[in-house]
């Protein structure tokens, strides 16, 4: 029996239209809410690629050309239509990838605020100018790198896309955007309003695809810099991949995020925002915390932490996770560790949504005595579990969370200054907080981990990602025949 699809088939978008991707293969979308067919993706081969960038070359002269302040306009429109239809892009993310309404609505304000930042680049990137010696003049200006692919993950369908849409295309590239094969809906319906606000054909493009056409991307000589956010064993073999063939590659990979919470700690803030930290998007975000780190007598505050997750109602306070092999390997996770000897407080195992028996979803889990040696404890969960691992003092704490492959972030609980400057100085991530339980930098500030969460060089949004979207020109001038001979000469 043929399942009945919710949307029609996922179709590539070049030089402005709509395209079947030829006779390839394609997969099957589920919503992770109910197990349910709601669309097919195709899994383009490498000639789609080609046509892709073939696309986007022909448009990059006339719109590299343009000036600056023109090409914002575009996304001073596009941002006008983001929050004028969060109301369907918010229910596009939900259907594929299952978050809550109010989840799949901050994620797409978020989409507005990346936008914001872009609108901004005409004063952000004005460029350098000095006299640097009598009658000699330098000066830089910035350029196009030329095409530039995005590569993105399944958890942020609309966000993560708009990580490097509106700044590549604002400051002169063209692009090819390959969305997770998970979730490919919500890239449609973005192309369609950038093209409504004005956007010409062929400087954004989206070639849908597995791993095929990634390596395709990566192999292709016609594209200049690429962007990925995914798991660090694929931002590692995209890195390498790339920069092989001689691109500028920046690839965001997984986290281990740790939270310190110190017996000083507010309890009703912190309690509430660990807990939020956890479980928000079901646990499914690079920022989200996964380890805390109980520095002596926290017992009243995981005590309440316990109280809110118990609280917490699968299909009405979070959402699915993506897949039912990410919901056995979670509970795999969970059912190792209890098995070593951790104490499980709160379980999410074997959760079932009334009317969604067939959804994926994982009840919030609270963890206490894990050591920091288990599986659970070292790996990405991905999932909406919290572990605890006690310690006696604050610097045990952060000896742990140095031990971490990753470094997107960390955060500590405290009401003590000096603890708190201590704990920013010496955790071993690129985002740090006090009291807050997702330290995610808001624009004009860059989003971007370090060792094992970041492969590359400089962030992926905010002014950080101007150097990597761009390169600089040095331009030095002589007009008056009275600066004389020197060296420049």
């Amino acid at each position: 029996m043929t399942a009945i699809s919710t949307y029609p088939d996922v179709r590539n978008y070049i030089g402005g239209a709509f395209v079947d991707a030829g006779d390839q293969k394609h997969l099957d979308v589920y919503s992770p809410i109910d197990g349910s067919v709601i669309s097919r993706v195709p899994l383009s081969a490498a000639e789609e690629v080609d046509r892709a960038v073939a696309a986007a070359k022909k448009a990059f002269p006339a719109w590299s050309a343009t000036p600056i302040k023109e090409r914002v306009q575009v996304f001073f429109r596009y941002k006008t239509l983001l929050e004028q239809n969060i109301d369907e892009l918010a229910r596009l993310v939900t259907a594929e990838n299952g978050k809550i309404d109010s989840e799949a609505r901050a994620e797409v304000l978020k989409s507005a605020e990346l936008t914001e930042f872009a609108c901004s680049l005409p004063q952000i990137t004005a460029g350098e100018v000095l006299e640097v010696s009598r009658g000699v003049e330098c000066r830089i200006e910035r350029y196009p790198v030329g095409i530039v692919a995005s590569i993105t993950p399944f958890n942020f369908p609309n966000m993560v896309p708009n990580w490097t849409i509106p700044n590549a295309l604002a400051l002169g590239n063209c692009m090819i955007l390959k969305p997770s094969e998970l979730v490919p809906l919500s890239a449609g319906r973005i192309a369609e309003l950038l093209r409504e606000a004005g956007l010409p054909d062929g400087v954004l493009n989206i070639v849908h695809g597995g791993q095929q056409t990634v390596e395709a991307i990566c192999d292709h000589p016609g594209i200049e810099a690429i962007t990925f956010v995914g798991s660090t064993k694929v931002a590692k073999i995209v890195y390498r991949r790339g920069t092989q063939n001689l691109k500028r590659v920046l690839a965001l990979g997984g986290a281990k995020n740790h939270l310190i919470v110190m017996p000083d700690a507010e309890p009703e803030m912190t309690s509430s925002n660990v807990v939020a930290s956890m479980a928000g998007c079901a646990g499914q975000r690079c920022m989200a915390a996964s380890v805390m780190k109980a520095v002596g007598k926290t017992d009243h505050i995981i005590d309440k932490m316990v109280n809110i997750v118990r609280s917490m109602v699968p299909g009405k306070h979070l959402g699915p996770v993506i897949s039912r092999e990410a919901k056995e390997k979670i509970e795999a996770y969970i059912t190792e560790a209890e098995q070593q000897g951790a104490k499980v407080l709160v379980d999410g195992r074997g959760y079932v949504v009334p009317g969604k028996e067939e959804g994926y979803y994982v009840g919030p889990t609270l963890i206490d005595h894990v050591k920091p040696e288990m599986r659970i404890a070292q790996e990405e969960v991905f999932g909406p579990v919290m572990v605890i691992i006690r310690a006696d003092n604050v610097d045990e704490a952060i000896r742990v969370q140095n031990r971490s492959p990753y470094g997107n972030a960390a955060s500590v609980f405290t009401e003590s200054g000096g603890i708190a400057r201590h704990v920013m100085e010496k955790a071993s991530a690129g985002m740090v907080g006090v009291n807050v339980g997702v330290p995610v930098p808001r624009e004009p500030f860059s989003f971007g981990g370090w060792n094992d969460s970041k492969f590359g060089a400089g962030d992926i949004t905010g002014r950080g990602s101007i150097e990597f979207l761009t390169k600089p020109k040095k331009m030095t001038t002589k007009w008056s025949k009275e600066a004389g001979v020197n060296w420049m000469s």
